[in-house]
């Protein structure tokens, strides 16, 4: 997997995700976490699924 997201994107996607375990937490709901380790793992990877579908990158690096 090519990385896709730039700084901004992955610190952005670190807060939802912090968010949403947080969420997931105080609901007791396992989709909420299910979704919150899902932005985790892109967050970390630097690597978006709809980026790649939708042909967008925002990582400066080629």
């Amino acid at each position: 997997m090519k990385k896709n997201m730039g700084t901004f994107d992955r610190v952005l996607r670190l807060v939802m995700a912090t968010a949403l375990f947080a969420f997931a937490y105080w609901q007791e709901s396992w989709v909420a976490f299910a979704v919150a380790v899902f932005v985790l793992f892109e967050a970390v990877i630097g690597w978006c699924a709809l980026y790649q579908i939708l042909g967008k990158n925002s990582c400066p690096k080629d």
